[in-house]
């Protein structure tokens, strides 16, 4: 099969009960562009919150999703059928980098650690993926990933008391939406919370819409340059532990789905990412991962044709070069903010719990209890400290207690002939 070229699953029009539409499989094009769009809406809420939050130009960072997914698809042979959105993880650190450098120095972090994500996939390439599953056990990541969301719990107060009341209202639409629809609707309940939101502080004259007005309707996406310090960079650090679980976890939930073995994948799918993410930290966007939400929508539909991906890298490109769209992102109120944070801060958190319960993770082991409390501790309270030039956040020093930590006390705990499961 060349790389855009895919076999008509049946009619073309219909699937029959049981039957899935694989990876190399497509429905006919104005139902492929349609099943293309429904993950582009899938993607949208989460790709945008990003560079909302953190004052890159919305626009750039959706470009760059696109280019990024048509990147990840031709690496993987159009064998993993995913989308590339902004990620969450990369949140914490922006804020960082961005306070201290701004946002050349942010972009720096961004595309070293798409760099150390490239020559993590090419060692998987080429030794296989044991040596991750060595170094991250469930209680790593599980306890990484919880901080990189819980950390951020004081930047979400901050923006929350810039505008309580609609911080309120926001907070109050996401859970609605989530407790009181189904299906798609439910599964953007945070994006629809930021309408809401948006909504009401237009109401209210909250928002500045000169800006709204004197935006073009099409033109390029504004592109900006990295600044590489090293001080910054040991910041992004983290982030490379938690996209190597996250490709790992999207690739076995493909495999699982479409009953096909990809773990020949895993290696292309983190050296994509990695060249994704160091383009658009190179050109200005936000680092990129695999996205959950799509998974969603391929499990909902049966439908895993990558066709599916290419229109929808295609449209989201399309929508980039609007200006207009990026404008109203861009005028986004504090108090949506706040809402809208601690709900997805929270839910960071919460998704580090889950690797916990689904791995069974036995905290009846005093290692793995130490750890996950420390790194946590260590982690929310955000304890930092300097070296010279050099500053060590929580999330740093949480990240070297849980990977470091672990490792060293299991080392010992052996030794001693302590070993415990």
């Amino acid at each position: 099969m060349s790389l855009l070229t895919w076999k008509l699953h049946g009619n073309g029009k219909t699937i029959k009960a049981g039957e899935v539409v694989s990876t190399d499989e497509r429905l006919a094009w104005p139902l492929t562009i349609g099943v293309g769009i429904q993950h582009i809406c899938a993607m949208f809420g989460a790709t945008f919150l990003v560079p909302i939050i953190t004052g890159f130009p919305p626009t750039t960072t959706l470009f760059f999703s696109g280019v990024g997914t048509i990147l990840f698809l031709i690496i993987t042979q159009n064998k993993v059928p995913s989308y590339l959105g902004s990620s969450f993880a990369f949140l914490a650190p922006i804020a960082a980098a961005m306070t201290n450098g701004g946002m050349a120095v942010a972009l720096g972090g961004i595309v070293a650690t798409g760099v150390i994500l490239a020559v993590v996939g090419l060692i998987v390439r080429a030794v296989g993926i044991g040596w991750i599953n060595w170094l991250l056990p469930p209680v790593v990541t599980g306890s990484i990933v919880m901080i990189i969301g819980l950390n951020l719990a004081g930047a979400a107060k901050g923006n929350f008391v810039k505008g309580p009341t609609v911080a309120i209202v926001t907070l109050a639409a996401v859970a609605l939406i989530g407790a009181m629809t189904k299906g798609f609707l439910n599964r953007i309940s945070i994006f629809g919370g930021l309408v809401v939101g948006y909504a009401f502080a237009m109401i209210r004259g909250d928002i500045d819409t000169a800006g709204l007005h004197a935006a073009k309707w099409f033109a390029m996406p504004s592109f900006n340059t990295p600044t590489f310090k090293m001080s910054a960079i040991v910041l992004f650090i983290p982030v490379v532990l938690v996209l190597i679980a996250e490709n790992v976890g999207h690739v076995k939930a493909v495999a699982s789905m479409t009953g096909k073995d990809l773990d020949n994948q895993m290696g292309s799918a983190l050296l994509a990412d990695g060249l994704a993410t160091t383009l658009a930290g190179i050109g200005g966007g936000s680092g990129t991962t695999t996205y959950a939400e799509n998974i969603g929508v391929m499990a909902a539909t049966k439908i895993y044709s990558t066709a599916a991906y290419w229109v929808a890298a295609a449209g989201a490109i399309l929508l980039s070069l609007s200006p207009k769209f990026g404008a109203v992102l861009s005028e986004t109120p504090a108090g949506v903010l706040g809402g809208i944070g601690v709900i997805l801060y929270g839910m960071i958190g919460v998704l580090g719990a889950k690797i916990w319960i689904e791995n069974k993770v036995n905290f009846g082991n005093s290692i793995n209890l130490f750890i996950a409390a420390t790194t946590l501790v260590i982690g929310i309270a955000d304890m930092s400290w300097s070296h010279g030039k050099y500053s060590f956040n929580g999330i740093v020093n949480g990240t070297l207690m849980a990977v470091v930590g672990y490792q060293v006390l299991r080392a010992l705990a052996k030794a001693s002939g302590n070993h415990q499961d």
